[in-house]
């Protein structure tokens, strides 16, 4: 029985995925089982998974019927899972060697955690344009500003997904199915920290919070209005919930200048 579970959603990545699984593939902690979901996929990423799983037992390759979102990708992923710890990953990212390794003993000497996330590098087709080297316990006014764990940096307790029903699907989440789980985490008593070594390069388009659809900024401002009072944050936050919309609100120039000064560097001319 496995202690880790990594799981993954691929959706089309056949020409980007090799480098995200052979990273897994190459960890140093070697007690793990990889179960990747193919959501639909129309191209040959499915018969690529199918390789990796034929080459090494512990690769696990699922399939769903018709594209269903990362949610319930994901969801899909959780019902196969053995491990007591559950680490995340996406298909364009790549772990550093040593993550699961000091993600697992992180996990083992901090049982008052529930999460643990790392910080990361973040990376586009031009190579590294910035770095999240933020370190720390996150606290539910955190979540609910809008600092928040980076979801492919993560591990966490398998009991703490069965708690809060893993990733929730209810119509109008949209992609914020994270920023859901961790305010249902966090309501449910559960935290987590960063650690401040960078163990994951992250792939994002450094231009990716200007094209950032409305619907999913206001979609993260529901969830943030709809857990308020359950993670207890006081009255006069109320109006933090709305940043997201406020920000897509602003001169393109002023959130790309934002954007690249919360992540260190500057944008390259």
């Amino acid at each position: 029985m496995p202690r880790v579970s990594i799981i993954m959603g691929v959706y089309n990545g056949f020409k980007r995925m090799d480098r995200s699984i052979q990273s897994i593939i190459e960890q140093t902690y070697k007690d793990w089982e990889f179960i990747i979901c193919d959501d639909g996929s129309s191209d040959d990423s499915y018969k690529k998974l199918q390789g990796y799983a034929t080459k090494d037992n512990r690769i696990v390759v699922i399939k769903n019927v018709q594209n269903a979102g990362l949610a319930q990708t994901l969801n899909n992923c959780l019902k196969e899972v053995k491990g007591e710890y559950v680490a995340r990953m996406d298909d364009d990212d790549y772990s550093h060697p040593d993550r699961l390794e000091k993600e697992v003993a992180f996990l083992d000497i901090h049982p008052e955690y529930a999460i643990v996330a790392t910080a990361r590098n973040m990376v586009d087709e031009e190579g590294t344009w910035g770095e999240d080297t933020f370190v720390g316990e996150r606290s539910a006014s955190d979540i609910y500003r809008g600092y928040m764990f980076a979801h492919p940096t993560v591990m966490i307790r398998k009991e703490a997904y069965d708690k809060v029903g893993g990733y929730s699907t209810y119509p109008g989440i949209g992609r914020e199915e994270d920023t859901d789980l961790w305010c249902k985490m966090y309501a449910n008593g559960y935290k987590g920290y960063i650690m401040g070594e960078k163990l994951l390069d992250y792939f994002e388009s450094r231009s990716s919070m200007t094209r950032r659809k409305f619907k999913y900024r206001f979609a993260e401002t529901r969830i943030k209005l709809k857990y308020r009072s359950q993670l207890d944050v006081p009255f006069y936050m109320i109006p933090l919930a709305f940043k997201p919309i406020l920000v897509g609100m602003l001169p393109k120039a002023v959130v790309e200048m934002y954007h690249h000064y919360i992540f260190n560097k500057e944008i390259d001319k």
